[in-house]
């Protein structure tokens, strides 16, 4: 095994994210690729916003896109495997509280006095100057007498480290040589609160020194926190980890992805029936490339192929068209037994919902796998594709009728007609192919357009206008169900359509 060990390290303050899932891809294929290690580690210092739900919405999600990591929790709230335990950030206080002592005593942190209110007013003032905001220094060099008559007011200090000036350099592996000057950092910043709770910050290095984290890969937004964990790093006395910066995940307005305009939760795509395959494919190509046409890619292809150098720099546009097209790939290559399966929790749904009267069995869902798995854009359009079949007193709404391009009258001289013609092909020969050549010499001896007649029969049997081919369609409803159905649209198109 080699020297790379890389984490993922979510705060369970919300749902997975869609930018943490592809960055906890991109770990997951170089660990893999490398032959390295791939860590989990939670990040729940947050006590007032994580949550043990948020916890089991990234674990699961995690474990669903099919990704596997060798230290960390298995389960939310369960136990932690691994050897620099544990991978829980509450649990591991005393270790931040030692770093923080070290740090003080070599005088490269200090005790901060300052209230909200005085920093506040500090931030005011420089923003009426025109000043970058950063931290006056105010209780940099106290005396100890400072110090204490500060504690007789009741104040408790949070802990500050001290910046050093100068340019902080590294070569990112994304980005190449990279350069910030600490005076655009803030200056003096908190690693340690009042109250005693570590700050991410201060978090994040002293896990990443203890765990031996070789390569830290994340989002772009991370890169003007790299200074700060530099400095600390060296200021631990701890060699410092490669960095690799991601690109953003940007809106098709090449906008920041926020939930604000994009459904951002790793949960949503999954209820909407987005296929495990199909997401981590699109995931690894949001900033990735190939470098060849290949786009269909398996999770093992992926990692064979991944190289951290063919990472672009520029924003990656989401692009849910090419995320649908690639998720009927998928849908396509799954075997029929297994499509069943996944299609069985949608349909469920379905029943529970009202959309169906009764669950189809395996072997109606396999007979009509010819007719739907070519057509479904994800496991979650099932009901619409196919769930009229599987109602038993079908609602035609009046509104339908006339069709697009006839008015009422033609539309039901041409079902009554489409009936005759149907209800004469009789049970036995209720083949696609015997009802099709008929119903187009009807429309040719009436004149009509086959699609105009087609699409009024489509309306009156399933109450939809898009569905699985025409003729498949009435071999799945069924002779009798068919004539019955044509019958009660005829009823339907005595109605008055609303205006």
């Amino acid at each position: 095994m080699s020297d790379v060990r890389v984490r993922i390290a979510p705060s369970p303050t919300g749902p997975l994210h869609i930018g943490t899932a592809r960055t906890a891809l991109f770990n997951y294929l170089f660990a893999r690729n490398q032959g390295g290690v791939f860590i989990l580690r939670l990040e729940d210092t947050d006590a007032v916003r994580s949550s043990i739900a948020f916890e089991k919405d990234i674990v699961d999600g995690l474990h669903w896109l099919g990704l596997t990591w060798d230290e960390g929790p298995d389960v939310a709230g369960g136990p932690d495997h691994g050897p620099y335990g544990p991978y829980r950030q509450m649990k591991r206080l005393p270790l931040y509280e030692e770093a923080a002592a070290r740090l003080r005593a070599a005088d490269q942190a200090y005790p901060c006095y300052c209230t909200p209110e005085e920093l506040d007013a500090v931030r005011r003032r420089q923003e009426a100057a025109h000043e970058p905001p950063r931290y006056n220094r105010r209780c940099a060099l106290l005396t100890p007498a400072q110090r204490a008559a500060f504690e007789a007011e009741g104040r408790r200090p949070a802990l500050r480290f001290r910046v050093a000036e100068g340019l902080i350099s590294f070569d990112d592996m994304i980005r190449g040589r990279v350069e910030i000057d600490t005076a655009n950092i803030g200056g003096d910043f908190i690693i340690v609160r009042a109250d005693g709770t570590p700050l991410y910050h201060f978090t994040v290095v002293v896990d990443d020194a203890a765990m031996k984290i070789s390569h830290v890969i994340r989002g772009e937004d991370h890169l003007s926190n790299t200074p700060k964990h530099i400095l600390l790093f060296r200021a631990l006395g701890e060699p410092e980890p490669h960095f690799g910066h991601l690109p953003l995940i940007l809106n098709p307005d090449r906008t920041k992805m926020s939930k604000r305009k994009s459904q951002t939760a790793i949960a949503d795509y999954i209820e909407q029936g987005f296929v495990r395959e199909a997401l981590v494919n699109y995931l690894a190509l949001l900033g990735w490339s190939t470098g060849t046409e290949e786009e269909v890619l398996s999770l093992p292809e992926l990692v064979e192929r991944f190289d951290i150098r063919h990472v672009q720099k520029a924003g990656a546009v989401f692009d849910r068209e090419r995320l649908e097209w690639l998720n009927g790939q998928w849908i396509r290559r799954l075997p029929p037994e297994e499509l069943i399966d996944r299609l069985r929790t949608f349909l469920e749904a379905e029943l529970e919902a009202g959309g169906i009267d009764r669950m189809p069995s395996d072997g109606e869902l396999k007979a009509l796998l010819p007719v739907i798995q070519e057509r479904l854009p994800t496991l979650g359009a099932i009901g619409d594709l196919i769930g009229f079949l599987f109602v038993d007193r079908l609602e035609i709404d009046p509104s339908l009728f006339p069709t697009k391009r006839w008015d009422l009258a033609t539309t039901r001289e041409a079902l009554v007609a489409a009936r005759e013609v149907i209800a004469a092909v009789g049970e036995v020969s209720f083949e696609a192919d015997e009802l099709e050549p008929p119903l187009r010499r009807l429309a040719d001896e009436r004149g009509w357009k086959a699609g105009d007649l087609f699409m009024a029969i489509r309306v009156a049997v399933t109450g939809r206008t898009a569905t699985p081919p025409l003729f498949d369609t009435l071999v799945a409803l069924g002779y009798e169900r068919t004539l019955e159905r044509l019958d009660r649209a005829l009823e339907a198109s005595n109605q008055e359509a609303p205006r």
